[in-house]
């Protein structure tokens, strides 16, 4: 039997966390919250403009240590929220800090209507890794937490991924 490790990052609404939370709800797996060593302004707008200017600069913020090691799992689901048509810089150090050979990588995102190549990104950066069941979660386009994609696929998205396992 294989095991799962959801890693996911979350700043504003919680809207990637409730997908990740879901997600073990449903599988029944071990569940990591990346978290920057230098958290993030608490002002929207401020880590907006600060979250853009590290998109575009490519940036790898430090991240706390994990109380897992990744190596451990066969399959890891990584979540991120859109930020500027991509992944948060945090995931982005997190992909870029693990060996994927071998591994099975379920990519899902959240976006608030602008979901960005954000799943192709985040493939890219896992070489060696067989990319299964990739999903993309929108949420209202406000910024809030009302999710427009039907519930009914997160659930049909979450048992695809327990029968990897």
């Amino acid at each position: 039997m294989k095991k799962l490790l959801i890693v996911y990052y979350s700043w504003s609404n919680g809207n990637t966390e409730r997908i990740a939370k879901e997600l073990q709800t449903a599988a029944g797996a071990d569940l990591v919250k990346l978290e920057t060593l230098i958290p993030y302004p608490e002002d929207y707008q401020t880590t907006v403009d600060q979250g853009r200017d590290e998109v575009e600069r490519g940036y790898q913020p430090e991240l706390k240590p994990l109380e897992v090691d990744v190596s451990g799992y066969d399959v890891i689901a990584v979540g991120t929220p859109t930020w500027w048509y991509t992944m948060a810089p945090a995931v982005l150090t997190f992909l870029n800090s693990h060996d994927w050979n071998g591994k099975i990588l379920i990519p899902f995102m959240t976006n608030g209507g602008w979901p960005g190549h954000v799943i192709r990104d985040m493939t890219r950066l896992c070489k060696g890794a067989e990319v299964r069941h990739p999903l993309e979660v929108r949420f209202d386009s406000g910024g809030g937490a009302h999710m427009e994609t039907p519930a009914k696929t997160v659930q049909v998205w979450a048992k695809a991924v327990k029968q990897e396992l």
